[in-house]
Order: structure tokens, then C-alpha cells, then sequence
């Protein structure tokens, strides 16, 4: 057995700490790779309630965003996830975003029954109503909305971080703050709704038929025939 000298004992240890830190940089920057959309993020805004408005206060951008309520407005719900908040009143349904400028509104509809509360994500939320279905878009800071049609009903909704998806009688939706805008796909006649899935960026919705799948990035649609069971 050949024995080392001191000298040599420590050039090799220096030597195997150093191989030791690149793999650990280079596992570091692969665990690192992925898009920032792939990141949770924390709770950046707080609404705050007072008599005569809303407060939507921003950790990321700093300083306050507020909308005043109008004469005799009720706040019934108020919530706050990532970088989005909403608010429902007995008038409006309100939305927000860090770095926003102004509150985003739009008013309920003649007749249109009210959800208790609103579903969030990091970067969107989403509201059913029996007569349409509104997002409100964290990237952009903006609403979008689709019709319920007369003899259409919604049978699920659900929310991860970075989508939302819609499941009606009729088809499905897919809202992303990446691609902007409701994406649908229909439903066949004949084809029953048996699960919905959703990752960060990806939606997968299983029916008797097939399997959809909506991926948030490109705001796209796909399919994949089931074998005949």
C-alpha cells in the first residue's frame, strides 16, 4: 500500500471538497431551471376592510391600492392569495393585483345568483355564477368572462396556483395568467365527466371517452383517446 504524505493527503482532500462543491452548484442549478411560474409564491397583498372603502395593501410593490364603496355597499367576502385578491359586495365583484394601479370591477347581473366566495390561485382567480364564468387574470389585472348558456351547468370548478379550470354540461374551459382568456374544448354528446386534475400548469380532465388536457402555457387543448373498457 502506497502511504501519502501530509502534504499529499491534504492536496486530496482539497481537491475532493472542490469536486464536491461544482456537483452541488450544478444539482443547485438544475433544481433551479424552471420557470418562474413553477414557483409558489407567498401571500403578497392584504385586503383591508373600512367603513367607506377597500385596501388592498402590496408587500411586493409597496404602498396601498384603494377603492372607495359606494353609498350603502355591503362587503360580503374578501380574500387574498400570491399576487391576486378579490372582493364580493352586494353590488360589485372586485379584483386586484400587486403593482395594480386601480381595483378592476364589474357588477353582478340582474337575477344572477352569487357565489359566497371566490376561488384563488398565486397568479388568478375564478368565480361560477349561474349565468357566466369570471376570471380575473394576475397577469394581465384583468376580467374575463364567458356566458353560461340557458340550459348549460357548471359541474366543477377548480383552482391550482397558475390555472383554473371550468367543467359544464357542454364543454371545458381553461384560464391561464400565461396565455390570457378562456380556452374551451366541447364535451360530446353522450360523454360523462369522470375526473379533473390540476398541477401547476397543467389540467387533465377524464371523461368516458377521452383524456383533455389543457397546458397553461400555450393556453391549449389536446386529447387522448381511452381504450374501450
Amino acid at each position: 500500500m502506497t502511504r501519502l504524505s501530509g502534504a499529499a493527503r491534504g492536496l486530496q482532500v482539497q481537491r475532493l471538497r472542490c469536486s464536491l462543491g461544482t456537483a452541488w452548484l450544478l444539482l443547485g442549478g438544475v433544481a433551479s431551471a424552471g420557470s418562474p411560474g413553477d414557483v409558489p409564491l407567498g401571500d403578497l397583498l392584504q385586503i383591508v376592510r373600512t367603513p367607506r372603502a377597500l385596501l388592498a395593501l402590496d408587500a411586493e410593490g409597496g404602498g396601498d391600492t384603494r377603492e372607495a364603496l359606494e353609498r350603502g355597499e355591503t362587503i360580503l367576502w374578501t380574500g387574498s392569495r400570491g399576487l391576486v385578491g378579490m372582493a364580493l359586495t352586494d353590488r360589485r365583484i372586485l379584483g386586484v393585483r400587486t403593482r395594480s394601479a386601480a381595483w378592476q370591477t364589474t357588477r353582478w347581473r340582474q337575477g344572477e345568483r352569487r357565489p359566497a366566495e371566490a376561488e384563488l390561485g398565486d397568479r388568478l382567480a375564478l368565480l361560477a355564477t349561474d349565468r357566466r364564468l369570471l376570471g380575473f387574470d394576475g397577469g394581465s389585472g384583468n376580467f374575463v368572462e364567458v356566458t353560461v348558456g340557458p340550459r348549460e351547468r357548471v359541474l366543477e370548478t377548480r383552482v391550482s396556483a397558475n390555472l383554473a379550470v371550468a367543467v359544464t354540461s357542454r364543454r371545458a374551459l381553461g384560464l391561464s395568467p400565461f396565455s390570457g382568456g378562456f380556452f374551451e374544448t366541447p364535451l360530446r354528446v353522450g360523454e360523462s365527466v369522470e375526473r379533473l386534475d390540476l398541477a401547476s400548469e397543467i389540467a387533465t380532465l377524464t371523461t368516458s371517452r377521452r383524456l383533455l388536457v389543457f397546458r397553461g402555457r400555450t393556453g391549449a387543448w389536446s386529447e387522448r383517446r381511452l381504450e374501450l373498457r
